[in-house]
Order: C-alpha cells, then sequence, then structure tokens
C-alpha cells in the first residue's frame, strides 16, 4: 500500500536552493555558452546570458580587495588589427582612382604663408618654444587649406592677344568693344562735361561707385554699373582732388579755400577750415586717416573716426602737387620739385626715407598693390620704376616724347601713364612682376589732355578724367576676377555696409603703428631695450632687475650664530665666483683662435710695429 508523500519530502533544502539560483556573468568572467552544457541553442537572433552558480560565502569572511581582484582572470589582449590600407570602395563599389587628399603645389601654399620658416626657432624655454611649434603647425594648415579652397574660384583674369603677331596696341576700344559680350561692352562710355573740365575722379573701394569733381565746381557721384545717379551739386569753388572714404556715403573735396565732407546725397557734413588750401587727397582704410598735402607744404593726417588731426608734418620743400599711398604699410610718398621723393609716416617729424629719382621736377608717382615696384615720371621725360624693397634702386627706364603727367597701377601690376592727350598702358610678366616698358600694352587717344587716372577694383576699367569730361576705358586683365566678399563686397545691402562699417572701426590700426616694414611690429628691439634700460638705471641710481645679495634664513637651535651665517654668505660667493672663472676659461680658447696668426716660415722685421 503506497502512502503519500508527505510535504516537504521531495523538495530540496533551502541551501541546495540557494545554490540553484543562477548569478548574472560579471565581465570579468569567462563567458561559457549554454550549447557547451548541452542546452539546445535558441532562436536565430536571441541573445542568452550566461549564469552561473554562485559560490557559497562563509559567514563572517572577510575578503580583502586584494584576494578580490586576484579572481578576476586576465583576458589575453586581443591583437591591434592593422588598418586596411588598400582603396576605399564606394557605395556602388568602384575604387577611388586618388584615394587621400588632394595634393597642393608648394608655390602656391607659399603665396598664402605668412611665417617664414627659413628663420630658425629661438632657443627659448620649452614651453613657449612648443608654442611656437603649434602656431607654425596651424599656419602650415590655414595656407594649406587656402591654397586647396583656391580651386573653387570659378573667374579668371581676362588677356588680350593679338592675331599672327599683332601689336596689341594698335587695337582700339572700338574693336574691343564689339568683341566683348553686351555687360562687358557697357562699361565703355564717355561722359562729355567740356562746361565744367579739367576732372579729377576717384572710385569707390568696392569698385560699385565713381565720384568726380571739376575745376569749375561741378561734385557728382554715380553707381557707374547701373548708371544711376547718387548726387550733383556745384560747390561754385575750385575743386582740386576727390576722394571715396571708408565706404560711397561718404566723400571728402578738397576745394580751393578748405576741406570739405559730404553724405552720398550731397549734403555738407563738415568744413575742417584746419586743412586750407590742399592740393591732393590719400586715404589709408585701415587706419582711417585721411592725408591731405597743400600748398603751404604741410602733410596733414585727419583721424575720420573721431575728426581729430594726428599729425601735421612741414615737409620743408614748397608746394606739395605729387602724392600716392603704399598699399603695403600705408606709408605716404611725397614728389617735390628737386627730383627726390621722400616717405612719410605720422609716428615720425622727419621722412623716412628719402630717393633721388630724377633730374628735375617730379611730375608723379605711383606704387603698385603689392608695395615692391614704384613708378615714377619726372620733367626729365624719365620714366623708372623702382624697386622698395630697401634697396630703393631703378630697375628700367624710359624716355617718353613728351613726359608722364599722371601715373596709375592696376590690382594685377599693369602702369597707366597720361602723356598730353593719349594713355599709355604697359603691362608685365604677372602680378608680383614689374611692367615692362618696351613695348605698350594699350594705346587710346581722348578727346583733351588727361588730368586724372584710376584703375577700379575689381573691373578690367581705367577711368581716366580730362578736359572734355569722363571716360572709361576697358583693360582686359587689369584687376583682380575675384573679390573678398568679407571685405569689399560690391553687392553688398546696406544692413552689411553698416556691419562691416562696425568691425573695421574695431579693427582699426593705430596711427603709431606705420612704418617701412611692418613685419617688423611683430619681433623685439633689442637695441631700445637696452637702451631704455639703461637710461633707467642712470634716473634712478640703482638697476631695479639687479640680483638680490644672498641673505640666509634663519634657523633654529643655535645654528643662526653670526659665524654660521658669515661661513653661508661666504660658501655663496665663492660658488658664483667659481661660475665667473669658469665662464671666463671657457671664452679664453675662443679669444685666442680669433687671434691667432698664420705661421710663416721665417720672421719679418716689420713684426716690432705690429701690435
Amino acid at each position: 500500500m503506497e502512502t503519500a508523500p508527505k510535504p516537504g519530502r521531495d523538495v530540496p533544502p533551502k541551501k541546495d536552493r540557494l545554490q540553484a539560483k543562477k548569478k548574472p556573468r560579471r565581465y570579468w568572467e569567462e563567458e561559457t555558452t549554454l550549447t557547451a552544457a548541452g542546452a539546445s541553442p535558441g532562436p536565430p537572433g536571441s541573445k542568452k546570458r550566461n549564469r552561473e552558480l554562485r559560490p557559497e560565502r562563509p559567514k563572517n569572511a572577510n575578503i580583502t580587495k586584494k584576494s578580490r581582484i586576484s579572481r578576476k582572470p586576465h583576458l589575453p589582449k586581443k591583437p591591434r588589427e592593422r588598418r586596411n590600407l588598400e582603396p576605399q570602395r564606394s557605395v556602388s563599389g568602384a575604387q577611388d582612382p586618388f584615394p587621400g587628399p588632394a595634393p597642393v603645389p608648394v608655390e602656391v601654399a607659399r603665396k598664402f604663408r605668412r611665417i617664414d620658416k627659413s628663420k630658425k626657432l629661438p632657443h627659448s624655454k620649452s614651453k613657449t618654444r612648443s608654442r611656437l611649434e603649434v602656431a607654425e603647425a596651424e599656419e602650415e594648415e590655414i595656407s594649406i587649406k587656402a591654397a586647396r579652397s583656391e580651386l573653387l574660384l570659378a573667374e579668371e583674369p581676362g588677356f588680350l592677344e593679338g592675331e599672327n603677331g599683332e601689336d596689341t596696341a594698335q587695337i582700339r576700344q572700338a574693336d574691343i568693344v564689339e568683341a566683348v559680350d553686351i555687360a562687358s561692352a557697357a562699361k565703355h562710355f564717355d561722359l562729355n562735361l567740356r562746361q565744367f573740365g579739367p576732372y579729377r575722379l576717384n572710385y569707390s573701394p568696392t569698385g560699385r561707385h565713381l565720384a568726380f569733381g571739376g575745376r569749375r565746381g561741378h561734385v557728382a557721384t554715380l553707381d557707374w554699373v547701373t548708371k544711376r545717379l547718387m548726387c550733383e551739386i556745384n560747390v561754385m569753388e575750385a575743386v582740386r582732388d576727390i576722394r571715396f572714404l571708408h565706404s560711397e556715403a561718404l566723400l571728402a573735396v578738397a576745394q580751393n579755400r578748405w576741406l570739405h565732407i559730404y553724405d552720398n546725397q550731397g549734403i555738407e557734413l563738415h568744413c575742417i577750415r584746419r586743412c586750407d588750401r590742399v592740393t591732393r587727397l590719400e586715404f589709408l582704410p585701415f587706419h582711417f586717416l585721411l592725408a591731405t598735402a597743400s600748398e603751404t607744404g604741410f602733410l596733414t593726417y585727419l583721424d575720420v573716426s573721431v575728426g581729430k588731426i594726428v599729425a601735421a608734418l612741414n615737409a620743408r620743400a614748397g608746394r606739395l602737387d605729387v602724392m600716392t599711398k603704399n598699399p603695403y604699410n600705408a606709408v605716404i610718398h611725397l614728389g617735390h620739385s628737386n627730383g627726390t621723393v621722400s616717405l612719410w609716416s605720422p609716428a615720425m617729424k622727419e621722412p623716412l626715407a628719402k630717393i633721388l629719382c630724377h633730374r628735375g621736377g617730379v611730375r608723379a608717382v605711383a606704387i603698385d598693390s603689392t608695395g615692391t615696384y614704384m613708378a615714377t615720371s619726372g620733367l626729365d621725360h624719365q620714366l623708372k620704376i623702382f624697386d622698395l624693397r630697401g634697396t630703393f634702386q631703378p630697375l628700367s627706364a624710359r624716355t617718353l616724347p613728351q613726359g608722364a603727367g599722371h601715373l596709375a597701377f592696376s590690382q594685377r601690376g599693369l602702369l597707366a601713364a597720361g602723356m598730353g592727350d593719349v594713355v599709355n598702358i604697359w603691362a608685365g610678366q604677372g602680378k608680383a612682376s614689374p611692367p615692362s616698358l618696351e613695348q605698350p600694352y594699350l594705346t587710346h587717344r581722348l578727346s583733351g589732355h588727361v588730368h586724372g587716372l584710376h584703375f577700379c577694383p575689381f573691373e578690367d576699367v581705367l577711368g581716366v578724367g580730362h578736359n572734355g569730361g569722363i571716360t572709361s576705358m576697358l583693360v582686359p586683365g587689369a584687376a583682380e576676377p575675384n573679390f573678398d566678399g568679407l571685405e569689399s563686397n560690391p553687392y553688398r545691402s546696406q544692413k552689411q555696409r553698416q556691419e562691416w562699417e562696425v568691425k573695421a572701426l574695431l579693427e582699426k590700426v593705430p596711427a603709431e603703428l606705420i612704418c617701412l616694414d611692418p613685419r617688423a611690429l611683430a619681433e623685439v628691439d633689442v637695441i631700445s631695450l637696452e637702451q631704455e634700460k639703461k637710461e633707467r638705471i642712470e634716473r634712478l641710481g640703482y638697476d631695479p632687475e639687479a640680483k638680490a645679495p644672498f641673505q640666509p634664513k634663519p634657523k633654529q637651535k643655535g645654528r643662526s650664530s653670526t659665524a654660521s651665517l658669515v661661513k653661508r654668505k661666504r660658501k655663496v660667493m665663492d660658488e658664483e665666483h667659481r661660475d665667473k672663472v669658469r665662464q671666463s676659461l671657457e671664452q679664453q680658447p675662443q679669444k685666442q683662435e680669433k687671434k691667432a696668426k698664420p705661421l710663416r716660415a721665417r720672421p719679418s722685421a716689420l713684426d716690432r710695429f705690429v701690435r
């Protein structure tokens, strides 16, 4: 007779039930699959955790941290996988025939580089040296990116070539207008203004607006691309020169008596009486300085951002009729009647340099956009090209039949000269090369004598002011085809112009930093530093930067007695003395090598006179 099982007889005890519980696997424990234990694998895609039995811990067992760490099995490190150096395949499966970044030519990258790598880094502290190395690496990366992005510039400079060896100087403006498209042909025009001539003209920095003023008081500004007139007034006084300021909204006019500032509506804003009898005007956009040359021989710098005269320099050379600016370093060049050209900065009362250019008086001066070459013409009918890179030597010269009364350089290095009623243009090998004076590139005859020349920025156009009005000439290859939209945008709106003005005012360069070599501003003037230190020592009577004498610190337990203090001082003095003697001994062999005389076989009687 079978008896019913008592409750709890076949049930495993509590201890066995605890051992039957499974514990999640730790990340340091080895993974054992369920299939190895005989379990059936699950459906595809399902993940099962391998749980092991938790070992029984005895009561009051103190497991130290070291034993716990020792229980972790040391897994072998996986070998580092090598990167696949084969060319990557695209989605379509085709291989890239040119893997990696595109190579950049060294010549193109050098054009955008600002750090001269020919100079070695100074022996300075490791922290300073590491910073210099990081700056060089960033500069190299930026120059490569700029050179690579140059491929995105869509426009290319124009050019003019003759057929079958034809001389380009014989090509007329009518022939060029017929050959170009309608938009370019509309840029050639003539303004017949014989009633108020002769005229001086100036283009805005963006190249979109044109301002001109006549000798009989006629002043006008217009958008010469759309031929829309902005303002037109008559100041009832002789106009000697006219210049746009930092934007087309402000206009400076040198009238017969004083200097006047107008807006783009023709409203007079300022009358500056301290600048009287002005003959020539030049504007420095990065410094917001308006330079004026007067009949009295004074060169005046006016800060248009605050309305203050920064400097008034007396050139001591009589009437100033010839003036131009160097776009590279903002130095003003003045031509004088004794044949010299002087270079001026508002930080100096004397000229930075003087160049003797001609045997007679200087009639015109022009400087290219890179600040490398200067063209001058004088009363001796000579046209000369000078190198401004420290030598100031003439590179080429040419004798002209009448002599050039006006000169102008384009953005790509073309040189225009006005000789009577004829305008000649010379071209070079490129932007960084001087123009060749052997044969003219273009020639054009006007209806009156030339009174002003100015190339339009970012347009192959030369504006000529003469007795009969204004003429706009087409000069292929004169301007840069691509412009910087953040610096000079011809298509900017009024809001963009206002934001650009705020940014330009925040980045204004002080007038004291104008010098011949702008790269010298980043270097340390050691001579001036030593001179200032010497003057400071003479003024104070002692050297404040000198090393203080050694003063021993007081010690306890009887070690600060007078004898011990003197002994410690003498020990430090002896160490300093040994260092000086060691340095002098190291320098003696070098001095002896310098003073070493060449060995001769026989002594000479003249050796007694050698010191």
